[in-house]
């Protein structure tokens, strides 16, 4: 399966570099989502990446911290990363958005709103293993405070500039896909990340282009290779023996090499490619592995990563 693609203007565009403004644009990341979804990590890789991270601070005060980080006479402004959620003093969410709004009118700032959602269960699982309560049901049910966390602020996704699903991600992987999209520094064309992943356990829902592998033949019914995953050469060699795999192989790289330079004129900064099958042990994972060595080979800067070859790949903890 393909996911679809906007139809390309008849005349090919220039390649565009990032803006000159970037350079001098204080990066100013704003970390929301749902509870449980992966805030205090995301932070923690965006700390790691060289922004000054500050989490749950009373919103009024957000203009005092940018002021006092904004560094002196001769001195750069670090980048700064804020956390807020729905336990942060004088949260309003829909002031939160007009602050956003207003801040991206700026020009001394690059401001972006990566809202960070998860479907109920796992974030139910996460409370779970935490042992902590809901913020929003401190003496009720935890599924009580999801429902109406949701109720204040799924709304918001429509308004952020990066939307990550972090339900079956690991805490690696989404340092990865953060790392795509908030990495510092000039930035040489779009970067990739290639995934493989199990249609039983969904589609991923930060994937921007998706494949599907499950008319290849399927190692799963081989007593020997089952247990292994397509990361493994005698998996890899059992696929690659399907009369489909070569001219399948073929015509992704044929539809994916004309798309990347488009990618990268339209200023597109993360591209995800999902690779998917049954169990995201076997097929998706040996092609996957095979793309992203193609790309690398035709000199791009990609990320792999295999949601369920493991069968678990899940962020752990509440934050």
């Amino acid at each position: 399966m393909i996911a679809p693609v906007s139809p390309m203007p008849d005349s090919p565009s220039p390649p565009l570099l990032p803006p000159a403004a970037t350079s001098h644009r204080r990066p100013f990341v704003l970390v929301t989502g749902l509870s449980g979804a992966g805030r205090m990590t995301a932070l923690n890789a965006l700390e790691d990446m060289g922004y000054v991270a500050v989490d749950n601070m009373p919103l009024p005060l957000l203009g005092d911290l940018m002021r006092s980080t904004a560094g002196g006479s001769g001195t750069i402004a670090p980048p700064l990363a804020f956390g807020v959620d729905t336990r942060t003093f004088g949260f309003d969410p829909r002031e939160l958005v007009r602050r956003v709004r207003k801040l991206r009118q700026r020009p001394d700032l690059d401001a972006k709103l990566l809202f960070l959602e998860c479907d109920t269960e796992a974030l139910q699982r996460r409370y779970t293993a935490s042992r902590r309560p809901h913020p929003l049901a401190p003496d009720r049910p935890v599924i009580d405070g999801i429902v109406e966390e949701r109720r204040q602020i799924q709304w918001m996704r429509d308004s952020a500039d990066v939307v990550i699903d972090t339900s079956s991600l690991s805490p690696h992987t989404l340092k990865q896909l953060l790392a795509g999209q908030f990495a510092l520094g000039p930035r040489a064309g779009t970067r990739l990340s290639v995934m493989s992943f199990s249609f039983r356990r969904g589609l991923p829902r930060e994937a921007d282009l998706v494949f599907d592998t499950r008319f290849l033949k399927n190692p799963h019914y081989d007593p020997v290779l089952k247990p292994l995953t397509g990361r493994d050469p005698a998996v890899a060699a059992f696929i690659a023996t399907d009369p489909g795999y070569q001219p399948f192989i073929e015509q992704l790289e044929g539809l994916i090499e004309p798309l990347l330079p488009r990618f990268d004129a339209e200023g597109k900064a993360y591209l995800t490619i999902a690779v998917g099958c049954t169990g995201g042990r076997h097929r998706s994972v040996a092609v996957a592995e095979v793309l992203a060595d193609w790309l690398r080979g035709v000199g791009r800067s990609v990320t792999l990563s295999h949601r369920d070859a493991d069968g678990s790949g899940e962020l752990d903890g509440v934050g």
